[in-house]
C-alpha cells in the first residue's frame, strides 16, 4: 500500500470516528486544548440544552473562543467529551470536558435549537491523537516556563506536572500561561507540536525580555 493510499485510509477512518456536525459552546477568553480537562459551570438555558442533548447522544461537543465583537467565533476550536456530569439543585449542570482533537470550522449549520452547530473538519490536526515522548524540543521551553510562572507569581506543582506526557505538558502550559487570548488562539492553531513549542517559547521569551527590560536601572 502506497503512502498516499495509507494516508487517505487513515484520514477516512479518522473522520468516521468524530462527527462532521457538532454543537459548539462559544466562550470568550477560554482556550481549550486536546488532552486537557476543562470544568464548566452551565446555567444558561441554551447551554443547558446543549449539554443535555450532547450527553444523551455521544457526549461530544466543541469549544471555541468567541471574538470580541458580535457573534463571530475563531475558526479553530477543540472537540471534547463530557467525562463527568453533575446536576445541582438550583438547575445548574457541572461538567468536566476532556479534550480530544482540534477542528476547523467550515460553516455554521442553521437549526431550530437555542445553541449553535457547525460543520467542522479535523484533517489538519490528526497528530492530536498521537503520543509524543521526545523531550528534546521542549527542554528549553520548560526551563523558561518555570521562570515565567515564578515571575508572575503563579504556583504549579512541577513534580506532578512532570508525570504528564509531552503533549499534555505543552497543551497545559499553552492553556494556563498568563498570555493574551489572541496568543493562546495562535497556540491552538499551531498545526504541529514543533510549531506549538516554538510559538510558546517565543511568546514566553518576549514577556521575559520585556520584564527584564523594564526592570533595568539607568545609571
Amino acid at each position: 500500500m502506497s503512502l498516499s493510499v495509507m494516508t487517505n485510509f487513515y484520514y477516512n477512518n479518522f473522520m468516521k470516528i468524530y462527527p462532521k456536525i457538532i454543537p459548539v459552546f462559544p466562550l470568550n477568553g477560554v482556550i481549550y486544548f486536546p488532552k486537557t480537562n476543562l470544568p464548566l459551570n452551565i446555567f444558561e438555558k441554551r447551554y443547558l440544552d446543549l449539554v443535555n442533548d450532547t450527553f444523551k447522544k455521544d457526549k461530544l461537543m466543541g469549544m471555541v473562543q468567541s471574538q470580541r465583537e458580535g457573534d463571530e467565533v475563531y475558526k479553530v476550536g477543540c472537540l471534547g467529551k463530557i467525562s463527568d456530569l453533575q446536576k445541582s439543585k438550583d438547575g445548574r449542570i457541572l461538567i468536566n470536558l476532556t479534550g480530544i482533537t482540534r477542528f476547523e470550522i467550515l460553516e455554521e449549520i442553521e437549526n431550530n435549537k437555542l445553541y449553535r452547530e457547525f460543520k467542522v473538519d479535523y484533517k489538519n490536526f490528526e497528530y492530536d491523537l498521537k503520543n509524543l515522548s521526545d523531550k528534546k524540543g521542549s527542554e528549553s521551553l520548560m526551563s523558561k516556563a518555570k521562570i515565567f510562572f515564578k515571575k508572575n507569581g503563579l504556583l504549579l506543582n512541577w513534580k506532578e506536572f512532570e508525570k504528564l506526557d509531552e503533549i499534555q505538558k505543552i497543551n497545559t502550559l499553552s492553556m494556563i500561561s498568563p498570555v493574551t487570548n489572541e496568543e493562546k488562539q495562535k497556540l491552538l492553531e499551531a498545526v504541529t507540536m514543533e510549531d506549538k513549542i516554538n510559538t510558546l517559547e517565543n511568546i514566553i521569551s518576549f514577556y521575559l525580555h520585556e520584564v527584564n527590560f523594564k526592570n533595568q536601572t539607568i545609571q
